[in-house]
C-alpha cells in the first residue's frame, strides 16, 4: 500500500512547486510594500495592541497599531512566497532514480529546499519565523477583514472622514449580512455632502479589479478594451494561483486528515503531510474565485473569462483566437450547447489555410485543468490508499455565468446576422420543497397566538407568547448562571457576533450532566430538556408536517452588553443570516450548500427574559437590510420560522443587560439528529426509571455523559 500511494505522490511533486506564469507576465508589476527598518513585527501582536488601545479610546494608537498590523500581515504573505519561490528555484527536485538509494537525492533535494527557506525566512523576517506563528481566531479576524471594522470607527474618532470610508467599505465587502456598516457607509457619505464619495476595497484581488473592469467595457460593446482587461485578468489569475499555492506549503492544521498521527513511518509522514499541502493547493480555485462579499457558489470564475473572450474576439475579427478561447471554455463545461455552437460558428468562419483540427484550446487553461485532474486523481487515491475522507467539490459550476445577449448565431451562412440570447442557468432561491401549512393546534393550554406568517409579513412565521410560566423563567436562568461557559459552541470565543457583547451558551446535556453532578438542581436541569420538547411539538404540530421534527441542536444562549463599549454603537448583536443557506445580499439569493446547515428545516427562539435594553428580533428581505418584523422578546415569548432562505434574519445590538433564550433547531432528517440530544435521551430515560424505582441509577458522569 506504502508503495501505490508513494509512487504517483512523487511524480506529482513538481506540481507542488509554483507553476510557470501562464499567460506571461502583468502588464504593470505589483507595487512593493515598503519595508520598514528592523525585524517585522509579528501582526498579531500589532492587532492586539491597536484592539486594547481602541477601547482604552486612544484612537491614533489605534490607527498606527492596525494599520502597522495589516502592513505586516501583507508584508508576512509577501515574504513566504517569494521564499518559496525563490528556494524552489535554487533546489530543483532530483528525479528518482534506480536500485538502492534511488529516493535519496530527491530527499537531498527537499532538505535543501527546506534550508534555503529557513535562512530566507529568517532573514527577510529579521528574526525566527515563529514568531509569527498566530492563533486560529486571529488567522479567521484578518480573512473577515475585522481589523478594518476597528479602523473605521477610529479614523471616525479622529475626524478622518475618507479613511473611515475606505476601512468601512472595505470591511463590507466581506461581510454584506453586517446591516449596519452599509449604513454607515451612507451616513459618512452624507456628512461629507458628497453622493459619489469613491469606495476603495483596500483588500481588492488585482484579478477581481482587472475582471470588473472587462466586464465594464464589454457590456459597452467596447470589445478591444474588455480583452486588454480580460487577458490581464487571466495574468495576474495564474500569478496569484502561484501565491496560494505557495502558502500551502507551510504547516497544515487540517484536522480532518489528520489520520497518520505520530506513529506514522517516514514515508507515511511525508506523504501525510504532502496530502494536506495537495488539498490546499488543489481548493485554491475556490479561493481566487470567491469574491468578497459574494457568498455565491462561482468556482465558474475561471472559464468565464474565456467565455468573455471567446465572443470578444470574434467580434474583433480574431477568429482563431475565439476559437482558441471557446475550446477553453468548454474543458471546464464540454456540454455547453451556446458554446459547442459558437465553436462550429468559429471554424466556418477560419481562412482555407488553416484546419480547424490544428486550433487547440489555449495552453493557459489547458496546463491549469490538466494539473488540477492529475491532483484530483492523486487525492481521491491516497483517500482511498491513507484512509481518510475527501469530497471533491464541484469546480466548475455552470449557474451563476455570464449573463448577456451576445450568442454567436450557429450555422455556416449567416453573415451580419442577428444575436440572440445566450443561455447560461442561473441557481434559483432555495425554494421549501414541501406543503406550506400552517395553523395546527397549539397542543397546550394557556399559550397564547399572537402573529402568523401574513401578520408577520413572510412565510412559516409564528409568534407565540406564554410557552413558559414567569416561574419556568426564574428557574431557567437559575440553571443559566450555573452552567454556561463564555463561548459555547464558538470554539470558546467570547465574542463570536460582535466585539460589544459576551456570548455565553449551554446545551440540554450539559445541563443534565451539571443536575446531576449536583451544581444545578437536577429538577431545574431536567426543565431545559422538557421545555425544549414542549417547543418542539408545538413547532411539528403548528405547520401541520407530515413527519417527524428531530432536534438538530438545542442551546441555552444568552448575551450581555459589555459596559463601556455602547456609547454611538451601531452593530447587531447577530448579523443577518439564514439557518440553512448561505445568504447572498448583494444578489438577492441564498445558497443552500456547505458550509451553511442545509439539514436545518425550522427554527425556534423561546425567551427567557425581558430586563435588558435592544436585542430585538428582526426579520429582513433578502437585502439583509429592508427589516420586515421586530419582535421584543419576553419571558415566554417564542417565535419559529422555517430555516431557510425566506426568513433572513438577525438580532438587533443588546446594549444594557444580559438577554437569554433557548435557541432550537430542527431537521426533518432522522441523519442528522443531535447527536447529544439522543444521548440526553438516553439520560431522562434512566432517571425516569430510578423515580418509577424500577431500577438503579447506574451512570458515570464522566464515562456516559
Amino acid at each position: 500500500m506504502r508503495e501505490r500511494i508513494w509512487a504517483p505522490l512523487l511524480l506529482l511533486l513538481p506540481l507542488l512547486l509554483p507553476p510557470p506564469l501562464w499567460g506571461g507576465p502583468p502588464d504593470s508589476p505589483r507595487r512593493e510594500l515598503e519595508l520598514e527598518p528592523g525585524p517585522l513585527q509579528p501582526f498579531d501582536l500589532l492587532y492586539a495592541s491597536g484592539a486594547a488601545a481602541y477601547y482604552s479610546g486612544d484612537y491614533r494608537q489605534a490607527v498606527r497599531d492596525l494599520e502597522a498590523a495589516l502592513r505586516s500581515h501583507r508584508r508576512l504573505r509577501e515574504i513566504r512566497t517569494r521564499c518559496a519561490r525563490h528556494c524552489a528555484a535554487r533546489h530543483p527536485l532530483t528525479p528518482l532514480g534506480e536500485g538502492p538509494g534511488a529516493e535519496l537525492p530527491l530527499f537531498r533535494s527537499l532538505l535543501g529546499r527546506a534550508r534555503c527557506y529557513r535562512s530566507c525566512e529568517t532573514q527577510r523576517l529579521g528574526g525566527p519565523a515563529s514568531r509569527h506563528r498566530v492563533s486560529e481566531d486571529v488567522r479567521s479576524d484578518f480573512q473577515r477583514r475585522v481589523p478594518y471594522n476597528y479602523l473605521q470607527r477610529a479614523y471616525i474618532k479622529l475626524n478622518q472622514l475618507e479613511k473611515a470610508v475606505e476601512a468601512a467599505h472595505t470591511f463590507f465587502v466581506a461581510n454584506p449580512e453586517h446591516m449596519e456598516m452599509q449604513q454607515n457607509i451612507e451616513n459618512y457619505r452624507a456628512t461629507a455632502g458628497v453622493e459619489a464619495l469613491q469606495l476603495v476595497d483596500r483588500e481588492a484581488k488585482p484579478h477581481l479589479e482587472s475582471y470588473n473592469a472587462g466586464v465594464k467595457h464589454y457590456e459597452a460593446d467596447d470589445f478591444e478594451l474588455a480583452i486588454r482587461h480580460f487577458e490581464q485578468a487571466l495574468r495576474e489569475y495564474f500569478v496569484e494561483d502561484i501565491e496560494c499555492r505557495t502558502l500551502c506549503e507551510g504547516p497544515q492544521r487540517f484536522e480532518e486528515y489528520e489520520y497518520l498521527g505520530y506513529k506514522a513511518g517516514l514515508y507515511e509522514a511525508i506523504a501525510d503531510h504532502y496530502m494536506q499541502v495537495l488539498v490546499c493547493q488543489h481548493e485554491c480555485v475556490r479561493e481566487l474565485a470567491t469574491r468578497p462579499g459574494r457568498l455565491s457558489p462561482i468556482e465558474n470564475f475561471l472559464p468565464l473569462h474565456y467565455d468573455y473572450l471567446q465572443f470578444a474576439y470574434y467580434r474583433v475579427g480574431e477568429h482563431v483566437k475565439a476559437l482558441e478561447c471557446a475550446k477553453a471554455y468548454l474543458l471546464c463545461h464540454p456540454d455547453d450547447e451556446d458554446v459547442l455552437d459558437n465553436v462550429d460558428y468559429y471554424e466556418s468562419l477560419l481562412d482555407d489555410s488553416i484546419d480547424p483540427a490544428s486550433v487547440e484550446a489555449r495552453e493557459d487553461l489547458t496546463m491549469f485543468v490538466k494539473r488540477h485532474k492529475l491532483e484530483s486523481e492523486l487525492i481521491k487515491s491516497a483517500a482511498e490508499g491513507l484512509g481518510f475522507s475527501y469530497t471533491e467539490p464541484n469546480y466548475w459550476i455552470r449557474y451563476g455565468g455570464r449573463q448577456d445577449e451576445n450568442r454567436v448565431p450557429s450555422g455556416v451562412n449567416v453573415e451580419g446576422a442577428e444575436v440572440h440570447g445566450l443561455s447560461m442557468g442561473k441557481k434559483l432561491s432555495p425554494k421549501i420543497d414541501r406543503d406550506l401549512r400552517e395553523g395546527g393546534p397549539l397542543l397546550y393550554e394557556n399559550i397564547t397566538f399572537v402573529y402568523n406568517s401574513e401578520q408577520l409579513n413572510g412565510t412559516q412565521r409564528v409568534l407565540l407568547d406564554n410557552v413558559l410560566s414567569e416561574e419556568q423563567c426564574r428557574e431557567l436562568h437559575s440553571v443559566a448562571s450555573g452552567i454556561m461557559l463564555v463561548g459555547d459552541g464558538y470554539r470558546g470565543k467570547t465574542s463570536p457576533h460582535t466585539p460589544n457583547e459576551k456570548f455565553e451558551g449551554a446545551t440540554v446535556l450539559k445541563a443534565l450532566k451539571s443536575g446531576y453532578e449536583g451544581r444545578v438542581p437536577l429538577k431545574s436541569a431536567r426543565l431545559f430538556y422538557d421545555i425544549s420538547e414542549k417547543a418542539r411539538r408545538i413547532v411539528e404540530s403548528y405547520f401541520m408536517l407530515n413527519s417527524t421534527l428531530y432536534f438538530s441542536y438545542t442551546h441555552m444562549v444568552c448575551r450581555t452588553a459589555l459596559s463601556g463599549q455602547q456609547d454611538r454603537r451601531n452593530d447587531l448583536s447577530h448579523p443577518i443570516h439564514a439557518d440553512n443557506c448561505l445568504l447572498d445580499p448583494e444578489a438577492n439569493e441564498c445558497w443552500k450548500e456547505p458550509p451553511a446547515y442545509t439539514f436545518r428545516d425550522y427554527s425556534a427562539l423561546l425567551y427567557m427574559n425581558d430586563d435588558f435594553e435592544g436585542g430585538e428580533f428582526i426579520f429582513t428581505e433578502m437585502d439583509a437590510k429592508t427589516v420586515t418584523a421586530s419582535i421584543k422578546p419576553k419571558c415566554g415569548r417564542m417565535i419559529s420560522f422555517s430555516s431557510g432562505g425566506e426568513n433572513p434574519h438577525g438580532v438587533k445590538a443588546v446594549t444594557k443587560g444580559k438577554r437569554c433564550a433557548v435557541a432550537l433547531w430542527f431537521t426533518l432528517d432522522p441523519l442528522y439528529r443531535e447527536l447529544e440530544r439522543i444521548q440526553a435521551d438516553e439520560v431522562i430515560a434512566i432517571l425516569d426509571q430510578e423515580q418509577q424505582g424500577k431500577h438503579e441509577l447506574n451512570i458515570n458522569p464522566k464515562d456516559e455523559l
